[in-house]
This record gives C-alpha cells, structure tokens and sequence, in this order.
C-alpha cells in the first residue's frame, strides 16, 4: 500500500545508489585518466620553452597509471570484463555451470583479498618509511588505491559468482578464507604448495579470472616459503609505475575513441576507393582496416566487435561468400599486432628489457606486412572465385576519401614522427594520439557528440586497461618467485641437454606459443611467458628483437586456433553463430598465416633488415 523500506521504491533506491557509486568510479577513472594525459603534454611544452621539464613530472605520470589501471580493475570487475581463460566457457549451462561459477568466484575472491592485505601492508611499510613520489606527495599516498581495488575487485568476483543469494554468500566464504590465509601465512609454511596451486589453477580453467590464477600461484609459493602478502605487492608498485608502462594506457585510449566514433567509416571509403577496383579490394580493405584499429587499441576483440557489423555485411554485400566473409573479419582482427603503436610489443619491451620498444616497432613492420598481403593474396584468390563485386577507381571519389579520413591519417604520421623524430618520448608521443583521437572524434567530427559519451568510452577503455595492468601488477610477484627459484637457468640447461639445434628449438618455440596462444589472452602470455623464454632463446643466439616478432605472430596465429582462440569465441558471440560454425570458416586464413609464421621465424631478416639499414 505504501512504498516502504520493503516496497517498490526499495529497490530504485538500491539502483540509485549503485548507479551514482558506479558513476563516481568512472568519472574518478576519467580523471585519472586525463590527468595522465595532460602531465606529459604540459611536459613537452615546458620543456620546449624553458628548456626544462616540470618537476616530478615522471613519477607522478607512473603514480597516475597505478590508479588509472587499478580504478580500471575494479571497472572491469564490476562490469565483467576481467580477462580469463576461454576454457571456463566450455561447460554447458545447466548446474555444473553454477557451481563452477561458484567455485570460481570463491578463489578469485579470495586471491583477491589476499592482495588486499597485502597492499594493506604495502602502506603501513611505505609510510613507516617516509618515502616521497616527488614534490612532498608522501609514495604511501599512491599505495592507497592497492589495497581499496583489491577489497572492491573481491566483493564483486563474490557478487557476480551468482545470481542467487546462497550462492553468492559460498563465494562469500572465499573472502573469508583468503582473509585468514593473508593475516597467518605461517599456516603454509614449509607445506607443499601443489594441492593449493592445483586449487587455483582448477578454478581458472572453471572460469576465475587470470590474474587470480596467476597472482594466486604467486601468493601460495611466497607462503610455502615463509613470505609475507606484501612481497608480491612490492614486486607489483614497481612494475606498475615503470617509466614506460604509461604509454599502454594512453595509446589504447586513442584506438578506443577511433572504434568509437565513424572513423571506421571513413576509412573503409578511403580504402575502397583505392582499391575497390582490385579484384578482391573489399577483402584487402578489410585486412587493412582491422590492422589499423587493432595497431592502436591493441586488441583484436575490439576490432571484431567494433568493425564485425561494417565489414561483414560489406564483404556480403560485394558477393563475397557468407563463410569466407566470417573468416575474413574473425582472422583479420589480429593482424595489426604487428603494427607502431602496438600495444603488445610495447609491453614485450616493458617485460623484456632486452630490447628497446622502437627497435621493436622497427623490426615488426615487414612481418606485419607479409601478414597482412598473405591475407590480402587470399582475399584476392576468393574475389577471382567467387566473381565479386568491383567498385571502378575514380579520382574525384579517391580524393574525396583522402579529404574525408585525413585527420585518421594524419594520426599515425603524429606519432611516428614525434616518436621516432626525437621529439617525445613514447609516453608522451602516446599522449599526443590520445588528444589528438579526442579532439578530431569530439571536436572536429563530433562522433561523440557529448561530454558523457567521452566519459562512456574512457570507462570501456579503462576497463580493457585495469583487465591487463591488474595481470601485470600480479604476474610481476611470480615471475620474480621463478628467478629466485632459478626456473629460467633450469629450462636453459633442459633445452640446450635435449635441443641441439636453434632450427629445432624455434620450432618447438612455435609450438609451445601457439598452445599458450589459444588458451591466454596476449597480454597475459606476454607477462608470463617472456620471462621464461628470454633466456633460453639468448643460450641459442636468437635475436632479442626477432624473439620478439616471433612471440607476437604466434600470439596472433594463437587467436584463431580450436578449441579456444579468443577471436573464435569474440566472432560467435558478435555475429551470433555457432563456434564450430566460425572455427572451419577461420581455417584456411589460420593455414595462410601460419606460413607467415614460419616465414618470419626462419627468415630473420624480415625482423632485422630494416633494423641493420638504418643501422640500429
């Protein structure tokens, strides 16, 4: 009769103060995110006209990406984009789902307590010890946002386990546990680690996020040896407030305000006014613009699930077959991991330290483009196949195009010229893309036509961010538990026993990245996997940046491979087909690929020629 605490105004006061919770998170996200934006910007422009930069300008940018990556963690979280195996997708609805899911939730919510202690602790170490960002900013300040992600990132893996009270609370007692197992690591100590990492690892393959699988590992092995929760989390402050960490953020930003707006649009009339009259354009143009978004948003599932309803239907519409148009758009979101700015390879030189992440840039532009022509030279094959539709080149209509898109052309020539004219660092070279992505999407062709669609893609953006950097932040106290360990120097005396060739150990490297490729997302498998293989491919005398190259086009070849390539799994869900459906449409681009594989791992000088010619 009335609306009560008990009526139907209760749960619109819950949706209100959930929705205003959720718009403070994303507004302070945004701002974590500007304001990483404009700190280098103002860094170039004081340093140009006084000839010196702006005092503590650097460690408050890398203060401003730990935030800016765990506010993201904890967007993704909320909204349920924390990366994670595909294997958790594989068990059918039903029961056994439910309780996978809530197992799952348990674990993750409970790793995720135990970094929250952990960071808990990071603050207490950090302000006995008094330490400074710069400027007076005590770093205990910047520690904050550690344990309070952590805590919210537990809370909602535990909500989101299930949609059932009962359920939620058995996830619940995940918080519970990784609460007692933080505040008495004793009672792991001097135990074997293996029942608790197979726990973990079960609970990954069921669905629980990755970093809970790998900074869980981490956790448990810190235990069994005596550590403390703040152990990883130090290992996790430095890495993430690395010098060039900064640039990942920023660059993805720009490729997620192009995916936004109708860049795509003008680009595919660019293209296919250069090359529609090609037999096969429209399929070369497709290749081409998958590669340019996926060069800048650094991740092929953002290109399938922007572009997937542009190009599709354009490819059908020319008379390209239904299942060679699926398989086009499925592979081709891959390609331009290749690519400057790509964000893989920036991280690779982040984890690495081998290599510079220019030499990188450098070294994967001819195998980025002997990718992207052997998936041209397919399309080209199937418009002679299938007679499809060629649209006459026309100059008046080329230059209209041109005109049209050259503010999107114009954006890579910003930042390669900055970047590699020595005019900014790559941080700030990526915040000049961010702005300029901005301005032309906001101001110039008002895509986003309001200031709160430009909030809506930095909270899309922030979360793909927070989904890797909360992986970077965990995997870091892991990888430093396996060199303590001597895991790498094992692996290279096992291989160099058994593997007597570099051809054979290359071989079997493609093997190993092409399985991790298909069951991790790339950033993971980067943060991870490197680490491990550095070593090993030095012993053989292979190249660091053509290591490199190599890791990243296997990556690539890993996303459409059966059973769980990402990009499979993004496909069925974009173009609502079945994913035995997309699997076979992939395969013949999965073959032509994996020839480019071989070619740029036996070839080194696909990767080094331009390096040696400009002498680097």
């Amino acid at each position: 009769m009335t609306d009560g605490a008990d009526g139907p105004a209760a749960p619109s006061r819950r949706m209100t103060i959930r929705g205003l919770a959720a718009g403070v998170e994303n507004v302070a996200a945004a701002v974590a995110i500007v304001a990483l934006v404009v700190l280098p910007l103002a860094e170039i422009v004081v340093r140009k006209v006084w000839a010196s930069g702006i005092p503590g300008a650097g460690p408050f940018t890398e203060a401003l990406t730990l935030w800016a990556g765990m506010l993201g963690a904890a967007i993704a979280a909320r909204d349920g984009k924390l990366l994670s195996l595909a294997t958790g997708t594989l068990i059918p609805e039903g029961v056994l789902r439910r309780i996978a899911q809530i197992f799952a939730g348990a674990v993750g919510a409970a790793v995720s307590t135990m970094f929250a202690i952990g960071g808990r602790s990071l603050v207490q170490i950090d302000r006995a010890d008094g330490g400074l960002i710069a400027l007076s900013v005590p770093v205990w300040v910047s520690d904050l946002v550690l344990p309070a992600a952590f805590g919210v990132i537990a809370l909602r893996i535990a909500w989101k386990a299930s949609p059932s009270w009962l359920g939620r609370a058995l996830a619940g007692l995940g918080i519970v546990g990784g609460y007692i197992l933080a505040t008495n690591p004793a009672l792991l100590a001097d135990r074997s680690p293996i029942p608790w990492l197979a726990l973990v690892l079960a609970a990954a393959v069921l669905g629980a996020p990755l970093f809970a699988l790998i900074g869980g590992a981490a956790m448990v092995l810190f235990f069994a040896d005596g550590g403390r929760p703040a152990v990883p989390l130090i290992h996790a402050y430095e890495q993430l407030t690395s010098a060039m960490l900064p640039s990942i953020p920023l660059f993805t930003l720009a490729g997620f305000l192009l995916a936004e707006g109708r860049s795509s649009e003008r680009l595919l009339r660019l293209f296919r006014a250069f090359f529609g009259g090609v037999r096969g354009g429209t399929a070369i143009v497709t290749a081409a613009l998958c590669a340019f978004f996926t060069a800048f948003t650094g991740g092929s599932g953002v290109t399938i699930l922007a572009l997937g309803g542009l190009l599709y239907p354009a490819l059908v519409a020319d008379r390209y077959r239904d299942r060679f148009a699926l398989g086009l758009v499925t592979s081709a979101g891959s390609l331009g991991l290749l690519f400057p700015p790509s964000v893989p390879l920036i991280l690779y030189g982040i984890i690495a330290q081998n290599v510079t992440i220019e030499d990188l840039f450098i070294g994967g532009f001819l195998p980025g483009c002997l990718m992207l022509g052997l998936l041209a030279l397919l399309g080209v094959r199937e418009g002679y196949k299938s007679g499809a539709e060629r649209t006459p080149f026309r100059g008046r209509e080329a230059l209209a195009a041109t005109w049209e898109a050259k503010w999107e052309l114009l954006l890579p020539v910003i930042v390669l010229v900055s970047m590699f004219g020595g005019l900014a660092t790559p941080v700030e070279s990526a915040a000049l893309a961010a702005l300029f992505a901005l301005i032309v999407q906001r101001f110039i062709h008002r895509d986003l036509k309001s200031n709160r669609e430009v909030v809506r893609v930095v909270d899309n953006a922030v979360a793909l961010i927070g989904g890797v950097l909360i992986i970077l932040a965990v995997a870091v106290g892991f990888t430093n538990y396996l060199v303590d360990a001597q895991v790498p120097a094992r692996l290279v005396e096992w291989t160099q026993a058994h593997v007597q060739s570099p051809l054979a150990f290359l071989l079997a490297l493609n093997v190993f990245l092409l399985v991790v490729g298909c069951l991790m997302d790339i950033y993971s498998a980067i943060i991870v996997v490197v680490p491990l293989i550095i070593p090993l491919a030095a012993a053989f005398g292979i190249h660091p940046v053509h290591l490199g190259v190599i890791f990243i086009a296997n990556l690539e070849l890993g996303y459409l491979t059966p059973p769980v390539g990402l990009n499979l799994f993004l496909a069925s869900y974009r173009f609502k087909r079945p994913m035995l459906e997309v699997a076979a449409s992939a395969l013949p681009m999965l073959a032509i690929l994996a020839v480019g594989v071989l070619l740029i791992t036996y070839v080194p000088w696909l990767t080094l020629g331009l390096l040696q010619l400009m002498g680097r």
